[in-house]
Formats: C-alpha cells, sequence, structure tokens
C-alpha cells in the first residue's frame, strides 16, 4: 500500500501507468521512473528447451535455480545468466523448488511424487523423500531448513525431517495443495478451492509434532509407500480442522454462450450451475449441482444471433470482451426483449444498449460535473449532443430513432450492490480497470476508446456488415400463387417469418400493388433500407373488387427445403439451421390448402 503523502500517489485507489517502474532501494524508499530508457536491463537465462514451472534464489541474489518439464533441476549464475550445472534424479516434470539460505542446499518436489535434497557443492541428490502418492506442486522449509512441508495433488500436508526421514500427515483437504507459506508456528494453505486455510505448524519446533505420533519413514523409492511405523497402518492425520479459514468464490471452470447470445451456463469449482445474463452482468439462475451438458442441451434455442462478445473463464470468473465493429453486429426486437415503452418493431443494437448501462454511473457523474441537471434512468445525450446527433444524421448511421434511445432499458440496467469492473485501454492513455460505480465522472475522454464514446455519446456506431439477409421468395411447384414481385430481396436478418408471410399476402393483389414495405423497412426487391416512414403491412385491410379468398386474407406458408417454417423464426435462424449454405437464400410459398 502507499500513502497519500508518498510521491505524491492518489491513495484512493487509481492505478499506476504500466509504463512505470517502481524500485525499492536499500533505504526502503519507494521511487518512481516513469520511462524505461535508463532502467535495468533484464539479463536472460536461455537454455530451458520447455516450459518452466519453478524457480528459487538464495538469499544474496548470486544463485538461481530453475525446473520445469525437462525434468532436470538447471542451477544458474544469476548475475550473468550462464548456466553452471543440472541436477538429474526425477522422472517427471519438476514443479516446486526451495533454497537454502546459503545457496548450497535445494529441495525439490516432482509431479514424479518424489521430494529429493540436493547438494549444490557436489552437485548430487543427497536424499529423496517418497511422502507423497501423487504430484507434488508446493514445498515450504523452517528457517533452519531441517524440515519441509510439502503438499500437491494428492490433497495432503506433510511435514518431514530433511534429515531423519520421518515424516508426519498433518491434514487432508477435498482439495489439490498449490502453494503453502510458514508464518510462525502455523502454515497458509492455499488448494484449487480457491479458499485459503491456515493450519497448526510447530514451525518454531517441528518436532512437537512428531511427539504425537502416527509418524512413519519416508521410502526412498516412488511410489512404493514404504513406511515403517508401529502400527503399519495408513497415517493419521494429525489436525482436523483448520484454524482459519478465508472464504473464497468457487472458479468458474466451464462456460458455454448460449445461442441467444445473451446467456452464458457456467460452472464453477464446487460443482454449481449457474445461468448469466450479459446484458445484466448477474446471474439469474442458480441451478445448483446438475449436469452441465444436459443443462445446455435443455436451454438450447433454435435462434441465430451473431456473436457480439468473447468470453473467457481464465481468472476464474466471466471475462467478456467486445471489440469494434464485431461488437456492434447483434441487433433484436424491443418485443424480444420486453422493453416496455418502446415499440414492438424497433431494432435493438445489443453492443450500445450494454455500453449505456455500464457507463450509466460516469455518464450521470460526468453531466453533473458539466453543470447539467442530472437525469432519471441514466439519461445520455445532452441538448448539445441531441443537436449533433441530428446534424449528422444524414451522413452518419445513427441507431434508432426513438426519443427514448436516450434512456437505460431494464434488460441492460447493471447492479449497483455487485457491479462489474471495466477493464479498458483509451484513445491516448494507458490501460486501466475500474468498477463501474467508481467511475467518478473525471475521467477524461482519451480514457475511453474513441469508438465506444461515439456511441454512447453520440449514438453512432461504425459501419457493420451482416446486418442484411438477401434471398429469393419463390412460389412452390404446382403452387397457383403468384406474386408481383421478382429478383431478390433483402431485409434484417432478425426479421420474422410472419413479416414475410404478410409481404407475400400484400404482393397478391390482381390490380395495382401497394408500393408500401414492411415496418422493418426494406423488404423490397434490390432495397437495402429506406429513412421513409414505411406503412405496415398484413393487416387485412385490403381494397374491394378482389376476389372473395383475399378479402377473406389468405393463410400462406413459407417452407425452406420443403420444410414449413414457424412464423416466429427469423431469416437468420432459417439460413443458419434449415438452409445451411453460404448462398442466398430460397424461401417459398404457398396457399394453405381447404382455407
Amino acid at each position: 500500500m502507499v500513502d497519500e503523502s508518498s510521491n505524491g500517489i492518489n491513495g484512493s485507489g487509481n492505478l499506476l501507468p504500466l509504463t512505470s517502474l517502481r524500485t525499492i532501494n536499500s533505504s526502503d524508499n519507494m521511487s518512481m521512473h516513469t520511462t524505461q530508457t535508463q532502467g535495468y536491463v533484464p539479463i536472460s537465462a536461455k537454455g530451458h528447451k520447455d516450459s518452466v514451472y519453478a524457480l528459487t534464489m538464495n538469499e544474496s541474489g548470486t544463485i538461481l535455480v530453475s525446473g520445469g518439464t525437462e525434468k532436470v533441476v538447471r542451477v544458474w549464475d544469476a548475475r550473468s545468466g550462464s548456466k553452471t550445472l543440472k541436477l538429474r534424479g526425477h522422472t517427471d516434470n519438476i514443479r516446486a523448488l526451495l533454497l537454502d539460505s546459503s545457496g548450497r542446499y535445494c529441495l525439490s518436489g516432482s509431479s514424479d511424487s518424489m521430494i529429493r535434497l540436493w547438494d549444490i557443492g557436489q552437485q548430487r541428490c543427497v536424499h529423496s523423500y517418497a511422502v507423497h502418492t501423487d504430484s507434488v506442486w508446493a514445498l515450504a522449509s523452517t528457517p533452519t531448513f531441517s524440515h519441509v512441508y510439502s503438499g500437491g495433488r494428492d490433497f495432503s500436508l506433510y511435514l518431514t525431517d530433511l534429515q531423519t526421514r520421518e515424516s508426519s500427515l498433518l491434514c487432508t483437504g477435498e482439495h489439490p495443495i498449490l502453494q503453502l507459506a510458514l508464518h510462525d508456528d502455523s502454515i497458509w494453505v492455499a488448494s484449487t478451492d480457491s479458499s485459503v486455510h491456515r493450519w497448526p505448524a510447530e514451525g518454531c519446533d517441528p518436532q512437537k509434532i512428531f511427539q504425537r505420533g502416527n509418524s512413519f519413514l519416508a521410502g526412498n523409492l516412488s511410489f512404493s509407500r514404504a513406511r515403517v511405523s508401529p502400527e503399519g497402518s495408513t497415517p493419521v492425520p494429525v489436525y482436523k480442522e483448520p484454524t482459519l479459514t478465508i472464504l473464497g468464490t468457487p472458479a468458474i471452470v466451464q462456460h458455454e454462450v448460449l445461442s441467444n447470445k445473451r446467456h452464458v451456463l457456467t460452472k464453477d469449482a464446487s460443482g454449481s450451475v449457474k445461468l448469466w445474463e450479459i446484458t445484466k452482468g448477474i446471474v439469474v439462475e442458480d441451478y445448483g449441482k446438475v449436469s452441465f451438458e444436459e443443462k445446455k442441451e435443455e436451454l438450447f434455442e433454435m435462434v441465430s444471433i451473431p456473436a457480439w462478445f468473447t468470453v473467457d473463464t481464465r481468472l476464474g470468473s466471466l471475462s467478456v470482451h467486445l471489440d469494434t465493429p464485431q461488437c456492434f453486429s447483434a441487433e433484436m426486437y424491443s418485443a424480444d426483449l420486453n422493453i416496455v415503452g418502446k415499440p414492438e418493431d424497433d431494432k435493438v443494437n445489443l453492443a450500445r444498449e450494454t455500453l449505456k448501462g455500464l457507463l450509466a454511473h460516469w455518464l450521470r457523474k460526468r453531466k453533473q460535473r458539466m453543470g447539467s441537471p442530472a437525469p432519471a434512468n441514466g439519461e445520455l445525450l445532452s441538448g448539445k449532443e441531441t443537436a449533433s446527433r441530428s446534424s449528422t444524421h444524414s451522413r452518419i448511421e445513427v441507431d434508432g430513432s426513438s426519443e427514448n434511445d436516450a434512456m437505460v432499458y431494464p434488460p441492460f440496467e447493471f447492479s449497483v450492490t455487485s457491479p462489474p469492473s471495466i477493464i479498458t485501454e483509451g484513445t491516448h492513455g494507458g490501460p486501466w480497470r475500474k468498477k463501474i460505480t467508481d467511475l467518478d465522472g473525471t475521467k477524461d475522454e482519451k480514457d475511453f476508446p474513441w469508438w465506444c464514446l461515439d456511441c454512447v455519446l453520440n449514438n453512432r456506431l461504425p459501419p457493420r456488415e451482416n446486418t442484411k439477409c438477401s434471398f429469393y421468395l419463390q412460389p412452390c411447384e404446382g403452387s397457383s400463387v403468384q406474386i408481383l414481385t421478382q429478383g431478390k430481396l433483402s431485409a434484417p436478418r432478425i426479421l420474422r417469418i410472419h413479416k414475410v408471410v404478410n409481404y407475400v399476402i400484400e404482393k397478391m393483389v390482381l390490380d395495382k400493388p401497394l408500393d408500401s414495405l414492411s415496418a422493418e423497412g426494406s423488404i423490397a426487391p434490390g432495397l437495402t433500407g429506406s429513412q421513409s416512414q414505411h406503412q405496415a403491412v398484413g393487416d387485412g385491410s385490403f381494397r374491394s373488387g378482389f376476389q372473395p379468398w383475399q378479402k377473406l386474407r389468405p393463410s400462406i406458408e413459407i417452407l425452406c427445403y420443403n420444410q414449413v417454417l414457424s412464423p416466429e423464426m427469423s431469416l437468420a435462424t432459417v439460413r443458419a439451421y434449415v438452409w445451411k449454405k453460404s448462398d442466398d437464400l430460397v424461401l417459398n410459398y404457398r396457399l394453405v390448402q381447404g382455407r
């Protein structure tokens, strides 16, 4: 932690630029260097042919020891980076290393389940200890290097006397042990369950543990389990419960983005399966410990929406990545999102609304600092910005046309009790990370990507691809029904089949057809969109003089590959699940018999 008085650093938690270097000198003062040109040039220690899993160094910093997938312990001169020697003996990956203060003795733990004590001066293995039944991942020694604590994949923590080879099982958990830290008479244990446990260790006098009994002699051979104990039985743990537990959240270990591109199914380390809503940043369903694969199949929907984000869980939490312009490729109708107070046929851009929700707090604070009255419900556009929006309407793509577009709607409101963090890099600034509720409106606009600001401040989106779907509309074979439209049609990818039905009915008139389009705009030959107001079709208001069956509003079916399509399917869904080809989609229409 750095005080507010130290080097003028703000103590409010602002992140330092990653280009800064912090060094601690012998007087414990912290100094800052904002440039790297005069910084320390690292020494490369080249020689490993594969992954390095473990490093350790002596107190004076002259000897460096490394290990990894080559199964050998490498010793380096830390001052020059040159190789000194190799120590061979392990038969699998080396996962943990310790050096004593003098740099003479080294302990290594390996995936071959063995712990080995090396004399670097003599360049040989002095002792080997068969204590564990599986990989050794963590080591910690007493200050005098007389005893070693070890843990790993077998869930067990052992204490071993390096001289007498006497060993004792301290405790057994439910998860593999990843790290150990000895502190006074306690040892902290970090395992794969994300909680940290403190166990008694008698670090000052480890012999007290052996005096309790249940100890054994460590064998020399891997997996031999050559234990000599009075009872000749499996060791009993010395301790049953930790003295303290710092609870952690179980890490997410598996995830699946569902086909609706708004929900992500996850499974955590405890086996719990949950459903997240990306546009809210919260868990909407907790299914408990159920089968992940079965739940994934149960939640499957036959819908096709472009991938507008990517997800990773490498840190054990859900990270959602948005990149321009791909993130703006997904749209849904407001009716499908259950947005009240917005025309049901309005197209809603998922990324744009999500960004508005994420930055609603920042925008409110920004307006307050600029002297504007605080808006309700995260209203975004100021008067000046609204004027800017209208003046650029003709030459720049502006998403939406309703005045209500300045609102943050419920499907995109983020929690303030458990707010997500934003990690980003500005147009001119460096990377930064903050919770959305910590954004106080002081961030300069250069701290945000320009495309993000253009979206939330000016309502503008970059040019996008794949928002339209081209298709042909033809009568079924043997059908007597004809429409007065020829050639290729173009419509939004999210257009529903029932709108295509309305279009067919409209174009079936026998006299001069109505030049009307669907409310979504642009089902018409060769049209890709229009800014004019379109007349809705399919409302049954046909003129007199038509045939009787036309007055009764005929029932039309739309087919693809002879499969009758559901009226609620979108063109994108038909293309993805029925058509399944890269060519332009071909739809057929016919009059339903007997109606």
